[in-house]
C-alpha cells in the first residue's frame, strides 16, 4: 500500500490509483467508521462522532472511493468495487477492527462482507442503514429511469450539466431538509460551504449519479438485506431517528426486529442523525460497544502513522 500526504491512502482498483481520505482520532480499541454514500458525504460527516468516541477508542474514518473532497477519477463505479474496498480495509488497512460503524448505504456493504468473513468487522453499529438508492426508493423500487439517468450521467458534457443542475445550493438544501436533517437551518453557512466543496470536486458526478440512481445498490430487495444480517455472526446495533423518511424507516425497522439485532430509535433525527445528534448517537454506540466487550478483541491499524 502506497501513501500520499498524511490524511490519505492510495487504493488501487483495476490498475487505477484512487486517493482515499482517512482521519484517525483517539486512543484505545480500534473502531472503523464508514460514512454514508451520498452526493454530500465524506469521512468528515463522522468527525463529531469520532470526537465523542475518542476518549475510549481509536477511531479511523475513510472516504469511499469516488466520494469525498478529493478529485475523483472517471471510473464506472459498481458494487464489486466497493465490496473489494471494504475487504481491503478489513484485511490490510484496519485488519479485524474491534468494531465497525457504518452509516447509510455503507451498512449493506459492511453486512455483506462481515457475513461472508466472520470475525472480520467486530460488532457492527449501523446508523440509519439503507440498501436502496434514493431514486429507486422514491420510485417504489422501479429502476428503468435510474438506468437511463446513469447512462446520461456518463456523457462528457450532458452528464456534467445534468449533475450540476441537481447539486446547486438550493437543491442541496431542499434535499437535506427533506431527508437528511431535522433542523431546516442546520445546513447553512460553513456547513453548506463544506458540502458544496464536496459536490463540486473534480469528477464528483461519476459515483454520485450511480448512487442516486441505484447503480451502487449491492442488494436488490429487503429480503437480501435481512438475510445478510441473519448470516452475520457478530452483535449488531441498528440506530435511527424517529423523523427518518417513511420508506427508509420501514427498511430500518424491518432490520431492527431481527432476533440478532439490538435497536435504538432516537427521539429525533433523519438520515444524517450522526451529524445532527452526535451526542445521542455516541452514547448509544458506546453503550453497545462496551456491553459487547470490544476491548477484549485483538485487532487494529496497520497504516503507518505517517499515512494518517
Amino acid at each position: 500500500m502506497n501513501t500520499v500526504p498524511p490524511d490519505h491512502i492510495v487504493w488501487n482498483w483495476k490498475s487505477q490509483a484512487v486517493r482515499v481520505g482517512v482521519d484517525r482520532l483517539g486512543i484505545g480499541p480500534t473502531v472503523l467508521l464508514l460514512p454514508a454514500l451520498s452526493s454530500i458525504s465524506t469521512r468528515r460527516e463522522m468527525r463529531l462522532l469520532q470526537e465523542r468516541l475518542a476518549s475510549n477508542f481509536t477511531t479511523v474514518a475513510f472516504d469511499w472511493p469516488g466520494f469525498g473532497d478529493e478529485p475523483r477519477p472517471a471510473i464506472h463505479w459498481r458494487p464489486d468495487a466497493y465490496l473489494a474496498f471494504v475487504r481491503f480495509l478489513l484485511t490490510e488497512a484496519v485488519p479485524r477492527p474491534n468494531a465497525t460503524v457504518a452509516a447509510g448505504h455503507a451498512a449493506s456493504y459492511a453486512l455483506a462482507v462481515g457475513a461472508a468473513a466472520p470475525n472480520s468487522t467486530g460488532p457492527l453499529c449501523l446508523i440509519a442503514p439503507t440498501w436502496r438508492g434514493p431514486l429507486p426508493t422514491m420510485m417504489g423500487g422501479k429502476r428503468k429511469l435510474g438506468e437511463w439517468i446513469a447512462r446520461v450521467g456518463d456523457l462528457p458534457v450532458l452528464g456534467e450539466l445534468l449533475y450540476r443542475l441537481n447539486v446547486n445550493p438550493p437543491v442541496v438544501r431542499m434535499m437535506a431538509r427533506g431527508h437528511v436533517y431535522v433542523d431546516p437551518g442546520w445546513l447553512q453557512g460553513e456547513r453548506l460551504a463544506q458540502k458544496m466543496t464536496v459536490v463540486r470536486a473534480t469528477g464528483a458526478r461519476h459515483a454520485s449519479i450511480r448512487f442516486v440512481t441505484g447503480k451502487l445498490d449491492l442488494m436488490t430487495s429487503r429480503s437480501d438485506f435481512l438475510e445478510a444480517a441473519r448470516q452475520f455472526k457478530e452483535p449488531i446495533l441498528v440506530l435511527y431517528g424517529a423523523a427518518t423518511p417513511r420508506r427508509s424507516k420501514a427498511e430500518m425497522q424491518a432490520l431492527a426486529v431481527l432476533p440478532n439485532v439490538c435497536s435504538v430509535e432516537l427521539p429525533s433525527g433523519k438520515l444524517g442523525v450522526h451529524e445532527e445528534f452526535p451526542d445521542e448517537v455516541a452514547r448509544a454506540v458506546k453503550s453497545f460497544l462496551v456491553g459487547h466487550g470490544t476491548s477484549g478483541r485483538q485487532g487494529g491499524l496497520t497504516l503507518p502513522r505517517a499515512a494518517i
